[in-house]
């Protein structure tokens, strides 16, 4: 049976809880692989908005096994508040359905203030635009060797033994940087609680996930952030700080790169960016305000204004490349509809020299310019369309550019809000 890794292909915020929540009817079991709650992944069923920041998607679905695997960076106060907020709306059930790795490192208060602090006393050219959850703290704990992981929960002897070697020097760093650093009586108290309500989901999902691909279950495996944030791979340093791409799918569960039979690439019909950082096809005019109002683009876990602008073909090639991407999911189509011309940015040119590659520096980006191929534009609505054949002649003509210029096929269209506003052409189960 197939298993499938759903990953961004941008500067995430590309759809993919929705796409994963499309997919996951024909899967059994759902496994995020990286990143922490700095990501948000929406679904929307009828009036209902869900916003998903640490547990799958595939949680909205009674029979699904959801897991949040070792590459995670875990919040468990996060974590909880997600469990209740999904219990209010009656979903998770039955608690044995959402499973995390005993493995996953957690991300304490002292992480998120250490975060904090960090981002404002860096000066405005330097900030990176964090979130300030402590995401890249806990992660550097976890290099370091020094973070404390969600068994240790478990044990609070040893949950207690970790924190006192540990936090004296956080607290210290905390207090250089003008900060008030957290209690250690509160912090253990907390921790008791984490302990009692998460204790019913920690366990060994290395051995899970494997008796399930064992016994010939579809597995999906889900990233958080896009390709373009990846620490290795990304505009660094305006990036995230794990592994983003697909491969990481494999160190951050504990499967082999065997196992993967397909990797779905999702793309916005355009291209967006939250924070700082480079971002070739930038729209700072009307169509930029087109896209931001009209495509809702504002951060799920943030709400900051996303950027925006036209689809970046070279961004999406190196995604296509570093991912080994097998097909496409192209979210947000419906965005562009009343915008005419259309643009896709095909190249790009430093100093009078064209390159069809991604710039290794901040100092090349500075000095980019993109080269663009237009396309007509279409003024019809396209929420309610269901065929590939019924969309407007000019709406195909994109869809088929920009598999052309990716090289990769388009296996699933986005083209409304809605949960079931969408167009397979071929499923990756």
């Amino acid at each position: 049976m197939p298993n499938v890794v759903v990953v961004g292909t941008q500067w995430g915020d590309e759809g993919k809880g929705k796409i994963i929540d499309l997919l996951t009817p024909s899967v059994d079991v759902v496994v995020r692989y990286q990143g922490g709650a700095n990501a948000g992944h929406t679904v929307v069923i009828g009036e209902q908005r869900t916003i998903l920041h640490l547990v799958p998607s595939g949680i909205l679905h009674e029979k699904c096994l959801c897991i949040i695997g070792n590459g995670v960076v875990l919040d468990p106060k996060v974590l909880i508040d997600e469990i209740d907020g999904l219990h209010q709306q009656g979903y998770l059930k039955d608690p044995t359905r959402l499973a995390v790795s005993q493995n996953a490192h957690l991300v304490l208060p002292h992480h998120r203030m250490i975060d904090q602090l960090m981002e404002e006393a860096k000066s405005g050219g330097t900030r990176i635009g964090t979130t300030g959850r402590g995401i890249g703290p806990a992660y550097s704990d976890k290099a370091a060797r020094t973070g404390i992981r969600a068994g240790d929960l478990l044990k609070p002897e040893l949950f207690r033994r970790r924190l006192e070697e540990l936090l004296p020097l956080k607290n210290r760093w905390i207090e250089m940087l003008g900060g008030q650093p957290p209690d250690m009586g509160s912090l253990l108290a907390e921790s008791e609680e984490w302990s009692a309500r998460l204790s019913k989901h920690i366990q060994d999902v290395e051995g899970l996930l494997h008796q399930s691909i064992r016994e010939g279950k579809n597995v999906l495996f889900e990233g958080a952030q896009g390709t373009a944030l990846d620490i290795d791979h990304g505009t660094y340093p305006f990036v995230t700080s794990s592994n983003t791409i697909a491969g990481e799918a494999c160190c951050g569960t504990g499967v082999g790169p065997k196992v993967i039979d397909e990797v779905l690439g999702v793309v916005k019909a355009y291209t967006t960016r939250v924070g700082h950082g480079p971002f070739p096809t930038e729209l700072k005019d009307e169509v930029g305000n087109h896209l931001q109002e009209r495509g809702k683009e504002f951060g799920a876990t943030t709400g900051r204004r996303r950027r925006c602008g036209w689809f970046d073909a070279v961004l999406a090639r190196r995604a296509a490349r570093l991912n080994s991407l097998t097909m496409l999911a192209m979210t947000k189509l419906d965005v562009l509809s009343e915008l005419d011309p259309l643009k896709i940015c095909v190249s790009y040119e430093i100093d009078g020299k064209r390159f069809d590659t991604f710039p290794s520096s901040l100092e090349e980006f500075d000095r980019l310019v993109p080269i663009y191929e237009e396309m007509p534009g279409w003024s019809e609505d396209i929420a309610k369309i269901r065929r590939f054949n019924d969309l407007p002649k000019a709406t195909r003509n994109y869809v088929r550019r920009i598999e052309e210029v990716v090289d990769v096929k388009v296996s699933i269209l986005s083209v409304g809000y809605e949960r079931n506003a969408y167009i397979v052409l071929k499923s990756p189960f």
